[in-house]
């Protein structure tokens, strides 16, 4: 089991099983058994930093939720039934309330009951929300200021922002030239379609600061510039304190 587990680490079974001259279902068993021992050996991880993520299993939304140690960068837990309470809940069993005391962090996405739980079984750790999912809320906030905008202007300076959804959403960089001209007659012909643009172009560019200072002071910086733009959409979005990647 050993050998067919040390080979299964750098080979895919069907391989591992046509060189050893074994049948795939013994390959499998005995790579099951491997890991069996290397979990017994590992005992019960005791992170400092725990990441929070579903993975899709098959299709038809079936979830399981990942558990990993965010400063060893490796899994530590896979199991539940889906990405409900119930199934987190599940893996703060399997930690144990002792080692879930230690928890300084939580990084995870914006899906409700993860916060839930994670604040029942370790109060004392810092939710962090990944920065994807940050300025995918903010995509959805730039384009609900287009709808307004749309809305509110009539006759020639609507046809600079029907249809320029995508267009908005993309960074300029990767553009074909007739996008980056439709950005620009849009920006300019739309000013606060060009501030909510600029600002969501800002944040995503923050991610140079490593240091928790500096990236705290720069998501000051940046909220207190978008309360002066009265963004509706934006300040709904940051109405609740967040904690962004290096804060």
């Amino acid at each position: 089991a050993f050998c067919v587990g040390r080979c299964c680490r750098a080979s895919p079974i069907r391989d591992v099983a046509k060189e050893l001259r074994l049948a795939w279902h013994t390959v499998k068993a005995l790579e099951q058994q491997y890991m069996r021992e290397q979990l017994r050996r590992a005992g019960t991880p005791g992170p400092r930093v725990i990441g929070l993520d579903e993975v899709s299993i098959t299709k038809g939304h079936v979830y399981r939720i990942v558990g990993s140690d965010r400063i060893r960068h490796r899994p530590i837990w896979l199991g539940g039934t889906d990405r409900s309470e119930a199934s987190l809940e599940q893996c703060y069993a399997w930690l144990g309330s002792r080692k879930a005391a230690r928890l300084r962090l939580a990084v995870m996405d914006r899906w409700k009951p993860f916060r839930i739980v994670t604040t029942r079984h370790a109060p004392q750790a810092s939710i962090l929300f990944d920065t994807c999912h940050v300025l995918r809320r903010l995509g959805d906030a730039l384009d609900q200021v287009r709808k307004r905008e749309y809305a509110r202007v009539s006759g020639r300076q609507r046809r600079f922002i029907k249809g320029q959804k995508y267009t908005g959403q993309v960074h300029r960089e990767h553009l074909a030239l007739d996008g980056r001209r439709a950005l620009t007659t849009l920006l300019a012909a739309n000013t606060r379609r060009h501030t909510a643009s600029r600002l969501k172009e800002s944040f995503g560019q923050r991610g140079d600061s490593r240091r928790e200072g500096r990236a705290r002071r720069f998501f000051e910086h940046w909220r207190a510039a978008l309360k002066w733009q009265h963004l509706e959409p934006y300040e709904k979005t940051f109405r609740i304190r967040l904690r962004l990647d290096g804060i």
